[in-house]
């Protein structure tokens, strides 16, 4: 049975407008593009409001329909952008000639699906994901956290499956560093909380 406050679109601002909004900048990274996304999404959810059966959570529902907007975008956008806007040094930053660790990366002692839980961690991560380039931040996102398929994303993207690889191998070298500066420290200790003054 439906619930009788799913039919209210302003409540649906209150409540979900702020975690649609982080969603959307997390993978457009515009602030005026996230907002009209929201906004087609909670018109989208508006229009079919009368289908939705409270099979999933409202939040759920509309994320859901967000993300259908967000792949629209993304499809379109991806046709009218070259796919070689990746920055071609950041290899250089982590591997000699040779292909070899300049330097090791550190071990964690941290579960990554126990850090996720944490909010101060999950500050840090949306940071990062935030700092690093729009492209492989996208791809990162479509892959890691939307759990998409990669041929999915290399149609959507309009990429090969080779340069997906290619930059989903960036986007987690550029979020380890990053991790490893904000949260576990840059000491030899790495120790578990973030960096201060991060």
């Amino acid at each position: 049975m439906k619930n009788e406050r799913t039919l209210d679109p302003e409540r649906w601002v209150v409540d979900h407008g702020n975690i649609l909004f982080k969603y959307a900048m997390a993978r457009v990274r515009n602030r005026e593009l996230a907002e009209d996304l929201v906004q087609e999404g909670l018109l989208a959810a508006l229009k079919s409001a009368g289908s939705y059966k409270g099979a999933s959570t409202e939040r759920t529902w509309l994320v859901g329909i967000l993300k259908h907007k967000l792949l629209d975008h993304l499809r379109k956008a991806g046709r009218e952008r070259a796919s070689d806007t990746l920055d071609e040094r950041l290899e250089d930053e982590f591997f000699d000639d040779r292909g070899r660790w300049k330097i090791r990366p550190a071990k964690w002692t941290v579960d990554p699906h126990e850090a996720l839980k944490q909010d101060d961690f999950r500050a840090v991560f949306e940071k990062c994901l935030e700092e690093a380039p729009e492209r492989l931040a996208q791809v990162f996102a479509l892959r890691e956290i939307d759990e998409l398929e990669s041929d999915e994303i290399c149609k959507i993207l309009e990429v090969t499956s080779t340069n997906l690889w290619v930059m989903l191998h960036r986007a987690r070298l550029k979020l380890r560093q990053c991790l490893e500066l904000n949260w576990l420290g840059d000491d030899s200790s790495r120790a578990q909380t973030p960096a201060r003054g991060s």
